[in-house]
Order: C-alpha cells, then structure tokens, then sequence
C-alpha cells in the first residue's frame, strides 16, 4: 500500500515538474516574443538564446531561429547571423526562400564572398524574379572592379566619434551637422530599445579644419531601418561629447537624423520620427515612423517647425538631399508602390510649394534597400543601397547626372570608401576629391562612425619628343583617353612635360598632337603596372600633314558638349576616324594635304551637325573648327524680332532676322520640329494679350511657310504677358525700350528628329 502510495507521489511530482517547465518555458518564450514585436532585439536575443538551450521542439525551433537571425540582422551582428542562419538553413532547408538570401548577405558581410555567392545562387533559382540573385551571383566571379580605386583615397578616422552611433554628416556654414546617439547630458538616460543606445539628436562641429584623425577600436551595430519604437529603459551612464548641440529647438526626446539645408543656409529639412508639438503618433500597427520637417533660421535660432505635407502616419519619409539649385528633394520611404524595402523619391520644390513625390525609377531603386541620397553640386547623385551589387551590407553608389537624366548604369564607388560593412551618408565636391562618410567598419569605438576622405595623388609623368632630335617638344597637346572616355586636354612645358594623377585598374592612351608633325599615341595600363612615379616618351616625327582641332558647343549658351560622337571621313579614300567628345567638348583629328573631309558631330537628343573641312597642299597654318549643336528643349530668343504696339504683322526688321536666323537653322536640319513662342508687354488686359501673342505667333508660321518651311515642323502658341524678361509688369513704370523686350518671338526645339 506504502509502495502505491509513494509511486503515486512520484507520478505527481514528475507530472508538477513537467508542467512547470512547459509553463515557465512557454512564460520565457512569450516575453521574449513581446521583446522581439516590440523591437526590443538586444533583449529577444538574450532570451531566445537561452530558451534554445533548454528546447528542442523542431517546431518551437525553426520559429525561434527565425526571430534569432532576424534580430542579430537587425542591429547587424553579422557574425552572430551568419551562425544561426546557417543552423536555419542546416536544419530546416526548405525555409523561405528570404532566409537563404539573409544569409548571403551575412556572408558576403564577413568577406566570405565564395560562399555568398553561392546562396545568393541558391537564392536567384528560388526567386527569379528578384534580380539581387543573379546580379550578387555574376558580380562576386571577379571582386577587382570593387577595388579599382583602392590606392586613390585615402580614409580616417575623425576625432568628432563617440562611443555611440555618429554619422550622416552634412556640411553647414563651415563646419558638419551629423546624427549621433552619443550621451546626453546629466545622470538618468533615455535609450532606444532596438539596441539599448540613446535617441538620435543633431550635432554640430563648427570648423571642418579642427577635425583630426584618431584611430580608435573595433565597431560594432549599424544604423537602423525606417522605421523605430518609442519605447525605452532608463539606465545610468555619464556625459562623453563636448560636441555642441546643433538645435535645442529641432532636437527632441526621439531621434532626429539626417538633415538637408538651402543654400542660404536659412532653411533646413530633417528627419524626426512621427513626434511634433509635444504629440507623438503612431502607425495603425502601433509603430512611430519617420518623417520629414522643415525649418526656418531665426536670426539665431531654428523655429516654425513644419511637416512636409507629403508624409504620412502609415509609412516613413527620411533621409532628405536637396539639389544643386534647391529645386528637388530627394528622400527615401517606404511607402506602398516601391521596388523594394526603402527606394529613394524625388519631389519638385517650386515657389515655396511641394508637388508630389515620385519613385526615382528602376536603375536607382532595387528589390532591396537604398537610402541616404547626397546630390553634389554637379547634380550628380549617391546614395547607399544593398541591392546594388557590393561588396556586403551598404555600399556607396554614384548615378551621373547628364542631359536632364541620370545614367542608366549607376557605379558602385567601391573600396576604400565601401568596405564589407555598412558604409553610407557620403557628402562630397562635384569631383569626389574629398569628403565625409560613415561606417561601422573595424576601425570605429563603437557602432557607425564618421570618416574623412580624401583623393591621393599617384603621378604618371609624359615626356614628349621630337623623334630625330631626341629633344624635348614644349606646347604639345595631350589627350588622355581614360576607359575609352576622352579628359581635358594638356599641354608639355618648357621641358616636354605633363602629368597625370593615376586611376586604379584603368585603362589610358595618350594622344600627342602638335602642328607639323604626326599624331602618335601610347597606351598605359594601371591593371598590370603597379609601379609609382612612372614615366613614358612619346616621339613625334615632323609631317606636312595639318592637325585638326575642334570643339563642339552648344549653340545657345556656348558651352562644351561631352559625349557627343565626332567622325572624319575623307572624301577621297572614304576613310574614317572617330572620338567622343570629354567635358571640355574637343577633338583633334591628323588631315591630309589637299583633302575635302565631311566631319559629323552626333549624339541622342541632338540634331546632326554636318560640316565641309578643306585642307590645302602645303597646310601652312593648323585648322580650327567649333561646332555648334542644337537640343531637343533648347529655346533660341532671337534679338530684333519686336512688334509695334497693339501690332501682330511681321516688320520689315524682323523679316530679316527671320531670313537670317531661323529659316537657315529650319532648311539645314529638315526633321527639326519647334514650337514659335510670342508674348507681349503687359500693357493692356492678359486675356487680350494673350489673343495678340496668339497671333504674332500665327504670322511667324505663315512667314516660315511662305518660304519653304513645312507647316507640320512649326507650332505657334501666344504667352501673353506671362513671361516678361524684365521687370516690367502691371504697375511698374517703364519706357518704351523696356516694354519692346517683352513683346518678342522665341524658338523652341521640340524634336530634332
């Protein structure tokens, strides 16, 4: 009975011990997955590591793993990642397909590019339609196109770092705005969940010339997504950073990141998550998103705080760069209808107004994540992305601005400026000569950092000859051809000389041209020459033979054209020569004696240029050529063509102006279409200027038809008084010279094809 009894007991007990331990285990799960919804990821880890020690369910497993990975993802341990994705993936290999993508990026992140590539192989077969795959697969068979710059720049480490997240640098009055988690002032702290660090504020360093470089140790965490949690925990810890505030007016008890200001640096657009006026909002899903705001300088200080109409409580807006002439805001969201994770918009800004954002398209945007855009003073832009193939986590790419458009193939900027970390937030010159950047590279305290840039010199002297001689030639052109794209011309010293700062991996020719002599070239390759200081000779030897040297323009505001295709047939041999022209527009061609040779100047958007080039038997003196090229937009204002008052007919002056100017341009480009623009001065009502410009614009086109000009290449369109060219509106008192300006006739090219 004794026995029963006790076996009973035991039962008991076993069964109470189990069901605590299915208890107190199922109570430890549940709050680390209200730490994980509640992006408390530091505090889930800790928690999901110990419960995966003490589980061993397959099914409470493959959850637990998933949320794990996710998490070191998310404050980017990329080491701890790659361990427990490749457990994942390990134990459950039919898991979505995403994870196997995570896990590339964990890999290629650790610089284990072969076996990244391999899962992002592994990836693109499970998801063809996501081009990251593919892209990641082809781009990691050869890494030297990541490192072609490697030697020409060279990075530090700034003294402004604290032992907290510090980045997105952006230039103000002298000195550098930035984004840091650094600790704030007095004893009790208010921390972000996500990592346990402080809230992002705005920072200022006043002089960029106090920067010093200071190695420091080893980083860790990057900066976050576009999206953060209001919660927080309150810890102790004591002040680091004597860097100023920038704002006590813009910073809040949130985070404040990257910023954009005006040119007159009397307005600033910045990040802030979803908090303004002491109110703090939250998505339908209880998140608190990003936002953008602006601001106004008041002589000495930020006020009139506004959010930019476009942002919305269901989505994020972040991360502002402002263009060159302050007439676009680029920006990054997350909003419904993107390529991937966070793409970057455009919106226009005009007259102090808003319009409305849209996506900057396929070749910036990917199915993964691009943020932070810089525009340079070119226009040109940057912005990080881990879509974009590179060399793991964010990378730096560059998109040319050119024609209105940007490039097609955007450039990763690659090492030593990206590295298999997250680096983002570049600032530059229009010439990437120096600049800022951050990273959590190895050489950080602590998170992300900031670091200077800057490009080094490696010289490559040309020596140019006379080949009988053996002396020195002075005053000789070189062009340098640099990966079959033409630089500016240079010209030998008194002792034959020029140089050249070097590019890694490139490839050169160098084209010396002289009167009198023939053109000769040499190639160099920085691929297989590693060698400094390097020096070559070009010998030239003496020809009657004349040297063509050209430019190509634009014809309305006279500046050079790059890019445009420039070709030399010879008449009587039908031999041809061709270049492209580089951002100073020239080209030089060798002629022969006695020779008629057609040149054609070509490129998309342009009309045509063809043109006659003679030269004589003995070329006693060089040829000289300008090209002028017309545009598709280009709006030709012709000086004389003016109306009498309250007039439409064609004056006699402006008949001949016409005869001059227009009709010539018309008969030699016979596909170009244009639109005849008319407008008046402001005397009398806008409805009925507007009816008499319509006019004048009609009598240019019967003028244009009369002599030859088909009426389907010709648009007439009267502007009224909308667009004078002085100050003289309703109003304003002007003499008669004055007011004639306004009343004139314009061109613009609507096709050139």
């Amino acid at each position: 009975m004794n026995n029963k009894i006790l076996k009973i007991r035991l039962l008991l007990f076993v069964f109470f011990i189990c069901t605590f331990g299915n208890l107190y285990a199922q109570t430890k799960l549940k709050e680390a997955n209200y730490q994980f919804e509640k992006l408390s990821y530091l505090e889930a880890i800790r928690q999901y590591e110990d419960f995966l020690k003490e589980n061993k369910d397959p099914k409470v497993k493959l959850e637990i793993l998933k949320k794990l990975a996710f998490s070191y993802r998310k404050i980017q341990d990329t080491r701890n990642a790659e361990r427990v994705f490749s457990n994942l993936i390990k134990d459950f290999p039919d898991v979505e397909s995403e994870q196997y993508l995570y896990y590339a990026q964990a890999l290629a992140s650790n610089q284990k590019y072969r076996e990244s590539q391999k899962y992002y192989s592994l990836y693109g077969e499970k998801q063809k339609a996501d081009l990251r795959g593919k892209r990641f697969t082809i781009s990691y068979m050869d890494m030297s196109h990541f490192y072609r710059d490697s030697s020409s720049y060279k990075v530090e480490y700034l003294s402004i770092n604290s032992r907290q997240a510090d980045f997105s640098p952006m230039y103000y009055n002298g000195g550098l705005v930035f984004s840091s988690a650094r600790d704030e002032a007095g004893i009790i702290k208010r921390v972000f969940g996500w990592n346990q660090t402080p809230f992002l504020n705005l920072y200022f360093v006043a002089d960029t010339a106090l920067l010093s470089s200071k190695m420091g140790l080893q980083s860790a965490s990057a900066v976050g997504g576009m999206s953060a949690s209001n919660n927080e925990t309150l810890v102790q810890e004591s002040p680091l950073s004597k860097i100023e505030d920038f704002s006590r007016i813009l910073n809040t008890k949130y985070h404040e990141g990257p910023v954009s200001f005006f040119k007159d640096g009397k307005k600033v657009i910045f990040t802030r998550n979803n908090y303004n006026k002491g109110r703090a909002r939250e998505s339908k899903d209880g998140t608190n998103r990003l936002k953008l705001y602006s601001a106004n300088l008041n002589k000495e200080s930020w006020s009139n705080v506004k959010e930019l109409p476009f942002n919305n409580d269901e989505f994020s807006c972040g991360h502002p760069a402002l263009n060159a002439d302050n007439t676009k805001l680029y920006f990054v969201s997350d909003m419904p209808g993107g390529f991937g994770g966070t793409d970057i918009y455009i919106v226009e800004y005009n007259d102090g107004k808003w319009g409305k954002p849209i996506n900057a398209g396929r070749e910036i945007n990917t199915e993964g994540n691009e943020m932070f855009p810089f525009v340079d003073e070119n226009n040109n832009l940057y912005f990080a992305s881990d879509g974009h193939e590179g060399l793991g986590g964010l990378d730096i790419f560059f998109a040319e601005y050119k024609d209105g458009k940007f490039s097609e193939t955007v450039v990763n900027v690659g090492a030593p400026l990206n590295s298999e970390k997250d680096d983002f937030g570049l600032i530059t010159d229009g010439g990437r000569n120096s600049g800022y950047f951050s990273s959590n590279r190895k050489k950080g305290i602590h998170d992300d950092n900031i670091y200077s840039f800057k490009k080094e010199c490696h010289p490559l002297n040309i020596v140019v000859y006379d080949a009988l001689t053996k002396l020195p030639l002075a005053d000789v052109d070189i062009r340098s051809v640099i990966n079959g794209e033409n630089q500016e011309l240079k010209i030998t010293n008194s002792v034959g000389l020029m140089s050249i700062c070097l590019q890694s991996l490139s490839e050169y020719e160098f084209k010396a041209i002289k009167e009198g002599y023939l053109m000769n070239a040499i190639t160099f390759s920085t691929r297989s020459n590693t060698a400094q200081n390097t020096t070559l000779a070009i010998y030239l030897e003496k020809s009657n033979t004349s040297v063509l040297k050209g430019i190509v323009k634009s014809e309305v505001n006279q500046k050079p054209i790059a890019g445009v295709q420039v070709t030399l047939e010879n008449q009587k041999d039908k031999t041809k020569q061709t270049v492209i022209t580089g951002e100073d527009g020239g080209y030089e061609f060798e002629v022969k004696p006695d020779t008629e040779n057609k040149l054609i100047a070509e490129k998309d958007n342009y009309a045509t240029n063809n043109e006659v080039i003679k030269s004589t038997e003995n070329n006693a003196s060089p040829l000289q050529n300008v090209q002028k090229m017309y545009a598709k937009g280009d709006v030709i204002r012709l000086k004389n063509i003016y109306y009498d008052r309250d007039k439409f007919f064609i004056r006699t002056d402006a008949a001949l102006e016409l005869e001059k100017t227009i009709l010539p341009i018309l008969q030699k480009y016979p596909s170009m279409k244009v639109e005849i623009r008319s407008h008046t001065d402001s005397r009398s009502s806008a409805s009925y200027n507007l009816e008499l410009s319509q006019k004048r614009a009609k009598a240019v086109v019967d003028f244009l038809v009369e002599n030859g000009i088909d009426t389907s290449r010709l648009m007439a369109r009267g502007y009224g008084e909308t667009e004078p060219i002085n100050e003289c509106v309703d109003g304003v008192s002007c003499s008669e010279e004055q007011h004639q300006e306004n009343r004139r006739t314009e061109f613009k090219i609507l096709s050139v094809k």
